[in-house]
């Protein structure tokens, strides 16, 4: 086991975290590193993006756990969005945060002469697809590239053989339908600009399609007798990406940081995903020779809310199978219902934060970091003023229960839909 220890790279585990709670639960759950946005210079405007107060918080926090935080700083500038971009980097160095996501060169080369010290990792927004492009980048200082998420497994095999420089991929979440992420749909529909921040997410739309023999008003409106209108509604969107069936591809072809998609996603999403990972990745290093993927860990992944799955490019160029078109072949049964905030071990009392509705008599699942798992029926729960209730309507609210098995602050519930 020491020798295959050591031949065996551990790769980093790396999660999303769009708030600070995310980052948080994400650590709790067993990620090695995190990556967040600031308030500028991202390409995720929508997201609970970190002032400095929050991201130091979280890089405290983060390294207290041995984890790492990096910032995505990854747009791509027009006249004007670089000002002020050299004291943030120079703010967040000093903070601590580990390394920052970049991808546009007038950005790179301020961090690199104003922020002397803060790492810098190439974002897929660069589409880096073959070891010439990081050893290019090498040079300019980047320690790390994150691969555009076109690259088959055999190129990323002939990319960890050629170049030193470390290898960071997409293995579970979204996919953006264009190239790595270059996309103006969002621009021309919405003039929201997907490269700075503004993705609108135009190709997850649902769209009508409509057979036009002539271009007159009537048929462009879908309405004349000529026009047929074909009434199954598509997208333009990809199935998302799912390797937890290929972890030992993943870790014996070198790559040195695996990522999860989903800063916007919820601690439910964060934690589950992250929860699997971990405990596949951990359970090949532990014995290869042994490893065998469990169907409990593919059941997990699928109760949280997410569209069907993948493998992208890593294998094949996907085809129609991995678009979205039509009703949704496999739906989400599972709902985030609550999360634990401490638990006294005397009485078995834990008390609880709602995050969606439950009540009485439903059977509710707790898990938490280790894939810790139980069910129970809901016998009977009271409210902040000890008072017994029947039904948790109101988010947020506090609600008190006994439970089966002794649990932990951050485990979580979910009910089956």
């Amino acid at each position: 086991m020491t020798e295959t220890l050591t031949t065996l790279k551990r790769p980093e585990l790396l999660a999303p975290a769009g708030t600070l709670e995310k980052l948080k639960i994400a650590v709790h759950y067993g990620a090695d590193a995190v990556y967040i946005g600031g308030e500028a210079y991202g390409l995720r405007s929508r997201a609970g993006n970190f002032d400095f107060d929050e991201m130091r918080e979280g890089v405290e926090f983060a390294h207290s756990y041995g984890a790492k935080v990096y910032v995505a700083t990854n747009m791509v500038t027009h006249p004007g969005d670089e000002q002020g971009s050299g004291e943030f980097f120079r703010t967040i160095r000093d903070i601590g945060v580990d390394a920052i996501i970049i991808s546009d060169p007038a950005l790179i080369h301020i961090c690199a002469t104003e922020a002397p010290g803060l790492e810098m990792h190439l974002s897929t927004q660069q589409s880096a697809v073959n070891y010439e492009t990081l050893n290019f980048w090498q040079d300019y200082g980047l320690t790390r590239c994150v691969l555009g998420r076109e690259v088959s497994m055999e190129e990323i095999a002939e990319i960890c053989a050629k170049t030193d420089v470390e290898i960071e991929a997409f293995i579970h979440g979204a996919m953006c339908i264009s190239y790595s992420g270059r996309c103006t749909l969002s621009n021309h529909m919405e003039n929201r600009d997907a490269n700075r921040g503004g993705c609108c997410q135009s190709c997850r739309w649902r769209y009508g399609l409509f057979e036009m023999p002539q271009l007159d008003t009537r048929i462009m409106k879908g309405r004349g007798e000529e026009g047929t209108n074909i009434k199954e509604p598509f997208s333009m969107s990809a199935v998302d990406l799912g390797m937890i069936e290929h972890i030992p591809d993943i870790i014996e072809n070198g790559i040195d940081s695996l990522k999860i998609e989903g800063r916007m996603k919820s601690i439910h999403y964060v934690s589950t995903v992250v929860n699997v990972y971990r405990r596949a990745i951990d359970s090949y290093l532990e014995d290869p020779a042994s490893y065998e993927l469990k169907q409990e860990w593919v059941d997990e992944i699928w109760k949280a809310a997410q569209r069907e799955l993948a493998t992208g490019f890593f294998y094949d160029t996907p085809s129609e199978d991995e678009q979205l078109f039509g009703k949704r072949r496999r739906i989400q049964q599972y709902q985030f219902v609550g999360q634990v905030l401490d638990y006294d071990e005397t009485t078995q009392i834990a008390t609880i934060q709602q995050r969606n509705l439950f009540e009485v008599g439903d059977t509710i699942e707790f898990y938490g970091p280790g894939m810790r798992h139980h069910e129970q029926t809901l016998e009977a729960m009271v409210n902040e003023d000890d008072e017994a209730i029947e039904r948790a309507p109101h988010a947020m609210m506090i609600v008190k229960m006994k439970v089966n098995q002794p649990v932990k602050p951050h485990d979580m519930i979910r009910k089956a839909r």
